[in-house]
């Protein structure tokens, strides 16, 4: 008889189910795992006999066979360990066949017997609820997989708790939901001295999910603009939160609570490789910009990252997805991201100032900021420069709008977004907006129209370059409650363009 139970693979953040099949035969006693199982798969028969040999039970003396279908698909990740444990105990006459039918398994088996955490669950709980199945996981990460719902989520602490909960014996409750965690914002955009046009331009990228790239000499406050940025922006919605859950939950970053909605905030060293900004690596894990899904990446110091890089971004800030492709996989991630950078004017980050300036002044900032290919600069809707602050705005007290303030307008211009685009698949804001659908949400009068038209014939804006402008218009509309833009809309729009790098 040949006994069966359901796991998951992993095809980015899609789960695919994997049946397990376990056959006992006479003949020398043997145990074999066929499928095209990697060494963590392959190794599960070692972990398996030594947790049944704590629970005082003895591996039957015959050929054991476990097939991993479909077989011509790499099967990677600890997290078979359970559901092979379950079809052997099923052969075995030890749980009842339709119980381990009617789930889907995961989990890593310790030696003593212990279910350890394991990533993607929640994508798990979300196929188990597909399939109308009920999903069999680790206790730490039944929390995570509880949010789905629609699955009954049994989250055990070791095998002997859940053979005594499948035989009906000890009945485990499903696993709740955990706690949210409220935002902790201890940053506050008050704390930024001076800078009032950065904050602006923040407030306004904030609004509409707009690219912003911020010039400015050294200590001019641009990392710490950036670090305040989070507390103006909206929460996640329920559906965001799930899609930045399930990145997060393949990567293994989730915490035993399971989802927030606190948007990411990822910021790497401008040391970070290819992999770790795209994704990639043996085993085609998501990289910073898919960790940062629905929320935003910060590059500080721009110019210093490597070219090829950089140049990984072109694509997915456009599509809001990223495809890696290796020889044996294609993986998709979504990274819908707020692109956040800094840079200096130049290398040793004075140029604006002729009493500072190193020797080779203005040609030291054109060769650093051509680190950045134009097609690149081109994709960020608002540029800005930051200057020096003086010390006469250091020594005086806090003043503006706090990070609440702020925080309250973006929302609304938000509501105002996701009114507009709720008709529209994969629209929720202006950023997101393109070919015909900016006509018909951009609605200018006409005077912003022709001053539009000959700023960019004025200052040789590209086609990408004059929708993004009419985009970040639409956004101070939305901030200013209007439903036609005007001139002043435009006008600032474009001094956010041309009056900073081109």
């Amino acid at each position: 008889m040949i006994t069966r139970a359901h796991t998951v693979t992993f095809e980015g953040i899609d789960p695919r189910m994997i049946e397990v099949e376990c056959a006992l035969a006479p003949g020398i006693p043997a145990f074999s795992i066929v499928g095209l199982p990697d060494k963590a798969v392959s190794e599960a028969k070692d972990r398996i006999r030594s947790a049944f040999s704590s629970m005082a039970i003895a591996l039957p003396a015959k050929r054991i066979t476990i097939n991993l279908t479909p077989a011509d698909i790499p099967k990677e990740g600890s997290h078979f360990d359970l559901a092979l444990a379950l079809a052997l105990l099923g052969a075995m006459g030890i749980i009842p066949n339709d119980a381990i039918d009617a789930a889907i398994a995961m989990g890593e088996l310790s030696l003593d017997g212990r279910i350890n955490s394991v990533t993607g669950c929640l994508p798990a709980a979300l196929l188990a609820a597909e399939q109308n199945k009920s999903l069999f996981c680790p206790a730490p990460s039944g929390a995570e997989a509880a949010w789905v719902g629609d699955a009954t989520v049994i989250a055990a602490p070791n095998l002997l708790a859940l053979i005594e909960h499948i035989n009906g014996n000890a009945p485990i409750d499903p696993a709740k939901a955990g706690c949210l965690a409220p935002p902790v914002n201890t940053k506050d955009m008050r704390d930024v001295k001076g800078q009032e046009r950065a904050k602006r331009a923040l407030e306004i990228a904030a609004a509409g999910r707009h690219h912003i790239l911020m010039i400015g000499t050294p200590g001019s406050g641009k990392s710490m603009l950036a670090a305040r940025l989070p507390g103006i922006l909206p929460p996640l919605s329920p559906v965001e939160a799930l899609e930045t859950s399930m990145v997060h939950s393949v990567a293994g970053l989730l915490d035993e609570g399971g989802i927030n909605t606190t948007r990411p905030f990822r910021e790497p060293h401008h040391t970070a490789s290819v992999a770790a900004i795209a994704g990639g690596g043996r085993h085609a894990k998501p990289g910073e910009m898919s960790l940062a899904h629905n929320g935003v990446l910060f590059l500080d110091e721009l110019p210093e990252f490597p070219s090829n890089v950089l140049e990984t971004l072109r694509q997915p800030v456009e599509n809001g997805e990223v495809m890696i492709a290796r020889a044996n996989a294609h993986v998709k991630y979504p990274c819908r991201f707020m692109l956040v950078a800094a840079a200096n004017p130049c290398k040793c980050g004075y140029l604006p100032d002729p009493e500072r300036a190193c020797s080779r002044a203005p040609n030291c900032g054109q060769d650093y900021m051509a680190r950045v290919s134009g097609p690149l600069l081109d994709r960020f809707d608002i540029r800005i420069e930051v200057p020096a602050v003086s010390f006469t705005d250091l020594d005086a007290p806090a003043d503006g709008d706090s990070s609440n303030i702020i925080a309250a307008r973006v929302r609304r211009a938000r509501d105002i977004q996701t009114q507009r685009y709720q008709e529209f698949e994969n629209i929720h804001t202006n950023a997101d907006t393109f070919g015909d659908l900016i006509d018909q949400t951009c609605q200018m009068e006409t005077t912003a129209k022709s001053l539009l038209t000959s700023a960019a014939e004025k200052f040789k804006l590209s086609a990408r370059a004059y929708h993004r402008v009419i985009r970040v218009a639409r956004t101070i509309a939305d901030l200013d409650n209007a439903d036609i833009i005007n001139s002043a809309h435009i006008a600032e729009a474009l001094s956010y363009r041309v009056l900073a790098v081109n």
